[in-house]
């Protein structure tokens, strides 16, 4: 019997969830199907509940605010209604039945890369292959507006929010473009810019794109179990999901506004050493600690690995990850976990070549060697390069940057620095500063003075480092 063949392949699928996570599927196809208003909602034996795109889309707007945007809806009813059962012809009917629903959860939640992309490409285009690089640069937009959404929606951004962070509509572009530029057709070519929009994508080339590019599958499993909302409070056995997103402590209620946009965290934190992926502490921010290359020094030495970031007078961003605690001292540093990054207009991230070990440098004060805080190439042509002269600075790169391979990464050579921050990564090294250290203005009477003289005595408040927040400061 046909039904046999099908409720096989269903209990296959179904055996791959646990019992809770099995009762939390079959919980969200009952209220989807309710929501379908089909007489079967309460009679199951009367009526085979099903599913439609209607449902999907008023379980999303019965809300004040869509967990997720209507064009991510449609792409995930499109997926679900791309399983085709046995005994059933395909494609005619509108309505999803559980069968449907459950196989898509478990290819897209525990599949591999070929159960994936049958569903990947019936979500970019519903008549499925070949596609145009535009489709598949449509839905990777899409993918990364849904997942900043939701987890913006769900309260899951850990102390980030959409207000203390650049505007993402850049970012989502930036790490789209990014993401793109890993499409390699068969004779291993990459095609990039337009030509890439017109390009023709066999379902292999996409299937090798979908296996290479993890964050696809990731940002997937993150639209489903946090924009549907389910499997989302069942621990996930997968750190890339789990560290997503970093805590983020010591910009909250501070009134600063990061330079980094939620895409390019995402983005920049994947890079990170996996011990360091969990949290990022703000130490030095050039808008709250002032402009000046002491503050900087002050804030960054012996605080363990770091992230900096640099915005230049032309807008753009760019910096590196210091994979040691800076040390003032005339020699170089580090190791070749260290990278430099852009963030704008370009998202990128260059990793050591093995050319030199000229990972990190911080001089300061010194007669005879440069003084500044620089990362690649050598000393007059850093790929990154701060002045001790606060506000000057370079990213000599020409072509390249030696040590990492960077282009220049600021609009000009030789730039005015506009802002700049530093947060620390992962655990606080046990040597940096415990709390309860007095700040300067506690310590210095006379700066204290004359900051109230100056009429700013009230914003010295901001100058203190934060107290630590409870971890869930979200």
């Amino acid at each position: 019997k046909m039904g046999n063949a099908e409720s096989n392949a269903y209990q296959n699928h179904l055996s791959r969830f646990l019992p809770e996570e099995q009762s939390d599927i079959d919980g969200l196809f009952d209220t989807l199907a309710g929501s379908s208003g089909s007489s079967g909602a309460k009679n199951a034996k009367a009526a085979k509940k099903t599913v439609t795109l209607a449902a999907l889309q008023a379980r999303q707007s019965a809300h004040t605010r869509e967990p997720l945007p209507e064009p991510m809806s449609a792409r995930l009813y499109n997926g679900m209604k791309s399983i085709d059962l046995p005994g059933k012809s395909s494609g005619l009917s509108e309505q999803i039945a559980k069968e449907q629903f459950v196989i898509f959860m478990s290819n897209l939640l525990k599949g591999n890369a070929d159960e994936k992309i049958s569903i990947i490409m019936r979500m970019i285009d519903k008549k499925g292959g070949p596609l145009k690089g535009k489709q598949i640069q449509e839905f990777t937009e899409d993918l990364i507006t849904s997942v900043v959404h939701v987890l913006s929606y769900r309260k899951e951004l850990k102390g980030w929010s959409l207000e203390n962070t650049r505007d993402s509509s850049s970012g989502v572009k930036a790490l789209a473009s990014e993401l793109l530029s890993e499409l390699k057709l068969p004779d291993g070519t990459k095609p990039a810019g337009s030509q890439l929009l017109d390009t023709n994508f066999e379902r292999s080339v996409i299937e090798d794109w979908v296996y290479r590019v993890p964050q696809i599958s990731v940002f997937l499993s993150v639209i489903i179990r946090q924009g549907l909302h389910v499997l989302h409070s069942l621990p996930d056995q997968t750190n890339d999901i789990l560290n997503l997103v970093p805590h983020c402590k010591g910009i909250k209620g501070r009134g600063v506004v990061s330079l980094f946009d939620i895409p390019a965290i995402i983005y920049i934190n994947s890079h990170l050493p996996a011990e360091m992926q969990h949290k990022w502490q703000l130490l030095f921010s050039s808008r709250l600690h002032g402009e000046s290359f002491s503050q900087l020094c002050a804030h960054v030495v012996n605080k363990g690995p770091c992230i900096v970031i640099i915005k230049d007078l032309d807008g753009f961003l760019f910096g590196g990850f210091a994979s040691h605690s800076w040390e003032v001292k005339p020699q170089f540093q580090g190791d070749n976990r260290c990278f430099l990054f852009s963030v704008f207009p370009t998202l990128a991230v260059y990793t050591y070549t093995g050319y030199n070990d000229h990972y990190m440098y911080l001089n300061h004060g010194q007669q005879t060697m440069p003084n500044g805080l620089g990362m690649g190439g050598q000393h007059g042509y850093f790929g990154l390069w701060i002045d001790s002269d606060y506000g000057k600075g370079h990213s000599k790169a020409k072509p390249r940057c030696t040590t990492y391979n960077s282009p220049q990464l600021s609009a000009k050579e030789d730039f005015t620095l506009d802002a700049m921050e530093v947060w620390a990564v992962g655990d606080t090294p046990e040597t940096a500063g415990k709390k309860g250290k007095k700040s300067i203005l506690d310590v210095d009477p006379q700066a204290q003075a004359l900051l109230e003289m100056a009429g700013k005595s009230r914003q010295s408040e901001g100058l203190r480092e934060p107290v630590e927040e409870d971890e869930d400061d979200d």
